[in-house]
């Protein structure tokens, strides 16, 4: 996608960068201009830097990125804490709806009140500020009442999810050593009475009998803590992330304005508390007068659809793309359209193509993009898709909300270029106090903001890379590190590798992440003794410490681990899982109708190539997204089935009966002969043709069979220039032109006839090129192609003729006619002394420049009287067939992999991939660098004894660097 030409005038050095749009060449010279400069200081002053600090954003660029996008200093209320803002809503709206659940509501009155009471007796208990208190209850209005409880007593909560293994809650319960536990009866039934017996164990559900009125706690101010949430640890235990009340506020209280616009919302409260995503729909609506409808525990999301269809109202919705899909396709289904809501989307990268869809199903919709990590409170950047902008896969993350800051930097601490992949870190007032009880890990992970002119600024560093568009807005690109998120939850895959290291059967362990987009799944790759039933006793041993989200669907055993030349794991070289790789049953055939089709369908979902009837949707890797698409599935083939049903019978067998309820080389030989009347199938061993697409090229050619001589398939390089060339809506990229003067016309014609000479020996010189009306293009070799030499009259008076010649067969504008041979043309024109001028037009299927020496060469024979003297030509059909019957692309791709064993990665600025063009969308600049740079940049080069062209290698490999986002960089120079 990058061309740069470094041009030296002598007195000066003029740089013309070509790049492929959108990127922009006149920034490309600005960072080598940079880079030159930094290198001249560099060398005249400080010669031992390191080639890698080398500056080489322009000033102006580099506010751009810290300053100017970074610009979101708002004032809010800061002295206040999150119940107070709730308390102010209360005062506002005291009989107002605030929760609803199932048949029960509270008004935001009796709600305060109920809060208050529990809040008393904790203060009661010696709760004080930053003191922590677990909370381990069903998500119900117990939950909620709870958590205000906590925060009005001024402790910090800790959610527990019920669903937790056993060992995990175990945990995080000795972490964080409260002397407190909120628990109904499943929260103690899950805690036990073990680990709950030096504990104060209070029920959310039975309220004490203490003052309902808002407790006064004097000493607590925003900069306490508000919660303790856990996130997945890549050393196998989970990390409890400390949020304070300030941070938590500037976000609710943003999110007010902007998701709202300070307007009444109710929303859809559907996630576990121990997801952070959480607090939005449990708060905001909180803060506006909005009511939060609970969804019972083991609820699905995608039951809430009819919820969604029956309120006129818009709700607010926290949702993850998978679900967000999971509900759209549903509607889709349904043939419904659905009232306009606010749907905030988080957890997962959000594909435009979910947007696309809901743009359809529910044009009035919000759906905003929201990103952030735990350690930042839930969102600190924002895409808002409604907004006009352009976004083809991945929806971008936005941009930074009132005061935060976001980075992207490169592994030495600096900002990247723009659009470049970078780390990125996020400074601001949400930023998280760190880690509790691992002061080396916050350390790592939360730095001084130096980007910053606050003295006590942090910055979180993520682990994210992202990347900048030119209008500010953030593209999220990925994981640097093996910290990955799946249906919302994120996960380190090294505390799943090192659980998995602690069973006795398992030597080493790596885990990988399966597929893309909404259904990613888990696979587990170890080194262990052969032994039956070693799946099923991995699965049962993570069971005990890994929520289910954290479950890897396959297990697959290996002898040992494939490395590369380097040593490192050759993740390529993974095998996929078969089927022994799942927690599976003996294998027993489905048997009928039904449990033939659900197993077909479980194949193709799951990835598996074979089904029991006793095995379970879920232990397979299914999933809740995996099973909405199952029903559509089943109820394309007429066939009835509920996810609740899924869920309550996910064995194979067992579900059919509810459904049931409901329902070696050697090129050929040329089989063409002179004679030939008949062209069959079975004649070209080179190219899959039918009879039909055959008697179509026989019309196509002139003379028909007769002048047939070959037919076979074209060769991988000619199957990428006829690609470039259809690409092309005008002229062609692969068309050379050359110009040749003659004293007179007589000389010129025996040229002629000895260019005649040569095509009539060489078969790929009357090559013809044909592909439309066929499955596969072809080459078809014509027996006699006189060359096209066309004859102009030029009239010097409207410039020279060799740039008239030019202009009228300009490459860009101007292409042949694949389809008639010779793909060598001459256009001869007389000059005013009467010399001839010649224009030589050859196509790059046929040829290139050894081509046209070897055309030379023989030529010259032809004149010389050497013509018996030439070797036989090699028939151009022997490449085609080394092509397509010698060495297999794995032998290719083994020799290329030794060749380049040393570059891990391949050096692509501004991480473009791929890049397709036909020329057309090449922006081309050209840029003189100042004298005075000039002359520093040759003084060096004589200091040092080498080329001014070195020092330019060394400032385009730094703008490679950095563009690309890597350490090391392969290019190419001439």
């Amino acid at each position: 996608p990058i061309v740069l030409s470094v041009e030296d005038f002598g007195d000066a050095l003029g740089l013309t960068a070509q790049v492929v749009q959108p990127f922009e060449s006149a920034r490309l010279c600005d960072y080598m201009q940079q880079a030159l400069e930094s290198l001249a200081e560099a060398l005249e002053h400080t010669p031992d830097r390191p080639v890698r600090a080398l500056e080489i954003l322009p000033e102006a660029e580099r506010t751009l990125l810290l300053t100017t996008w970074n610009a979101t200093e708002t004032t809010y209320p800061d002295s206040l804490c999150i119940h107070q803002l709730f308390e102010q809503q209360v005062e506002k709206t005291p009989d107002a709806t605030a929760l609803i659940y199932e048949e029960q509501t509270l008004s935001y009155a009796e709600l305060n009140a109920r809060a208050n009471r529990l809040a008393h007796q904790l203060i009661m208990l010696g709760v004080e500020p930053d003191q922590q208190v677990a909370i381990c209850v069903t998500r119900s209005p117990a939950m909620v009442i709870g958590l205000l409880a906590v925060l009005k007593a001024g402790g910090a909560y800790v959610p527990l999810d019920p669903t937790y293994p056993g060992e995990r809650l175990a945990y995080m319960l000795k972490d964080t050593a409260p002397s407190i536990v909120l628990a109904d009866v499943t929260g103690q039934t899950t805690l036990g009475e073990k680990a709950l017996a030096k504990l104060v164990v209070l029920d959310p559900n039975i309220l004490p009998d203490q003052p309902d009125t808002n407790p006064l706690m004097t000493t607590l101010m925003p900069h306490h803590l508000a919660y303790v949430i856990y996130t997945s640890g890549s050393t196998g235990t989970p990390k409890g992330v400390m949020l304070e009340h300030r941070g938590v506020c500037n976000y609710l209280l943003w999110a007010r304005r902007d998701y709202l616009a300070e307007r009444q919302f109710d929303s859809i409260v559907s996630s576990p508390l121990a997801f952070d995503a959480t607090v939005t729909s449990l708060y905001l609506p909180l803060l506006c007068g909005g009511k939060i409808h609970l969804l019972c525990d083991g609820q699905e999301l995608i039951e809430l659809l009819p919820l969604l269809l029956s309120m006129e109202s818009g709700i607010l919705v926290k949702i993850t793309p998978g679900h967000l899909l999971a509900i759209g396709q549903e509607l889709k289904t349904v043939g419904r359209k659905c009232p306009a809501h606010c749907f905030v989307v988080g957890g997962e990268a959000l594909p435009s193509s979910i947007v696309t869809l809901w743009q359809t199903l529910s044009p009035g919709s919000r759906i905003i993009n929201e990103y952030g990590p735990t350690e930042t409170v839930v969102g600190c950047a924002v895409f808002d898709t409604n907004c006009p902008s352009c976004f083809v896969d991945s929806v971008p993350i936005g941009r930074p909300i009132s005061n935060t800051q976001i980075y992207i930097l490169d592994p030495h601490g600096e900002p990247v270029p723009m659009g470049v992949v970078g780390e990125l870190y996020i400074g601001g007032v949400a930023v998280a106090r760190g880690y509790l009880n691992r002061p080396e890990l916050t350390a790592e992970r939360f730095l001084p903001d130096l980007f910053s002119d606050r003295p006590d600024a942090r910055m979180y560093r993520t682990g994210d890379l992202a990347r900048y568009l030119s209008d500010g807005n953030l593209v999220f690109v990925g994981r640097n590190d093996h910290q990955i998120k799946i249906r919302g939850f994120r996960i380190e895959l090294g505390e799943i590798e090192a659980r998995l290291t602690q069973h006795p059967e398992v030597c080493e362990a790596r885990v990988l992440v399966q597929a893309e987009g909404p259904n990613k799944r888990l696979v587990a790759y170890m080194v262990a003794p052969e032994n039956d039933g070693l799946v099923n006793r991995l699965r049962e041993h993570l069971s005990n410490l890994l929520p289910d989200y954290m479950m890897p669907a396959a297990f697959v055993r290996l002898d040992a681990f494939p490395l590369t030349l380097n040593g490192k794991l050759d993740r390529r070289a993974l095998p996929a899982p078969e089927a022994d790789a799942f927690a599976r049953q003996v294998y027993e055939a489905p048997q009928g109708e039904v449990e033939v089709i659900l197993a077909a369908i479980w194949c193709d979902l799951l990835g598996i190539e074979q089904i029991s009837r006793y095995d379970n949707f879920f232990v397979l890797g299914g999933n809740s997204l995996l099973a909405v698409r199952m029903v559509e599935r089943l109820r394309n083939r007429g066939l009835t089935l509920a996810v609740r049903d899924l869920f309550q019978s996910p064995v194979l067998a067992k579900l059919a009966k509810v459904i049931v309820q409901y329902r070696v080389l050697e090129t050929p030989a040329n089989a063409i002969m002179s004679a030939t009347t008949t062209i069959t199938p079975e004649m070209l061993p080179l190219i899959d043709l039918t009879q039909s697409e055959i008697d179509l090229i026989i019309r196509k050619v002139p003379g028909g069979i007769a002048n047939i001589q070959d037919i076979y398939a074209l060769s991988p390089l000619q199957d990428g220039i006829l690609f470039h060339h259809l690409l092309a809506n005008e002229g062609d990229p692969y068309l050379s032109v050359g110009q040749m003067a003659f004293t007179d016309r007589g000389l010129l014609d025996r040229y002629l006839a000895a260019v005649q000479w040569v095509v009539n020996r060489h078969d790929i010189l009357r090559t013809a090129f044909i592909w439309q009306g066929l499955s596969v293009p072809c080459q078809v070799v014509w027996r006699q192609a006189p060359l096209s030499v066309t004859e102009l009259t030029l009239d010097p008076a409207d410039g020279k003729i060799s740039d008239q010649l030019i202009q009228r067969f300009d490459p860009r504008q101007y292409r042949l006619d694949l389809s008639q041979a010779p793909l060598l043309c001459f256009v001869v024109t007389q000059e005013e002394d009467g010399s001839w001028r010649v224009l030589e037009l050859l196509h790059h299927l046929i040829g290139d420049h050894t081509t046209l020496e070897v055309m030379q060469s023989e030529v010259q024979a032809y004149f010389a009287g050497r013509r018996d003297s030439l070797p036989a030509p090699v028939p151009f059909r022997n490449l085609v067939a080394q092509a397509r019957l010698g060495i297999s692309q794995a032998e290719h791709a083994r020799f290329f992999t030794d060749m380049l064993t040393g570059v891990e990665e391949p050096t692509l600025p501004f991480g473009v991939t791929e890049v397709h063009h036909d020329g057309s969308q090449v922006i081309e600049f050209h840029q003189i660098l100042t004298a005075e740079l000039n002359d520093r940049l040759r003084a060096q080069a004589k200091c040092l004894g080498v080329s001014l062209a070195t020092l330019c290698h060394v400032a385009w490999g730094q703008v490679l660097a950095r563009t690309s986002g890597q350490q090391k960089v392969v290019f190419g120079t001439v």
